[in-house]
């Protein structure tokens, strides 16, 4: 089935087979592979994406339900804030990008992507979080190095800010 995506503001169409999941597309089809394939259940968010603004796992959708859709991945996260009018750091790194660094969100940084998606959408929905908030926003997304203490803080860094 023919597919047409826009990933990261440059729109791609593809042959794909139905059952291809989203992540694979991504990944495989147009070689972003910032995606990571964690679990393939959804019980990891390490292939969290923006769909239409939302935050997805990628690996619950397929890429045919995909069609049409605008998609912002790890890579353009940063041209998006930039394109909201949302300053980016230093490194050219959307605000929460550079969080992660600064408040040391990351050890192996395998979930990392998907964390940072994640929290970008739930700061859309919630500018202002607690840090309970914080935790409850981001429990559909796992991490088996840090102890989220330091994920916590990032996200908390950047709330009230751009997001």
């Amino acid at each position: 089935m023919d597919v047409s995506v826009t990933v990261n503001g440059t729109t791609h169409t593809h042959d794909v087979e139905p059952r291809t999941l989203l992540v694979h597309h991504l990944r495989d089809g147009l070689g972003l592979t910032g995606t990571n394939v964690g679990c393939d259940t959804s019980s990891c968010g390490a292939c969290t994406v923006h769909m239409g603004g939302e935050s997805v796992k990628s690996c619950t959708v397929l890429a045919v339900q995909a069609d049409g859709t605008d998609i912002t991945t790890i890579e353009g996260l940063a041209a998006v804030a930039e394109a909201e009018g949302i300053a980016t750091g230093d490194q050219g790194w959307h605000p929460m990008q550079e969080a992660f660094q600064q408040c040391h969100a990351l050890q192996c940084g395998y979930c990392t992507p998907g964390m940072v998606m994640a929290a970008t959408s739930f700061l859309k929905e919630n500018p202002n979080p607690t840090e309970d908030e914080v935790r409850e926003g981001l429990e559909g997304n796992l991490c088996r190095c840090t102890g989220y203490h330091n994920i916590v803080k990032a996200v908390a860094s950047v709330a009230g800010g751009a997001s």
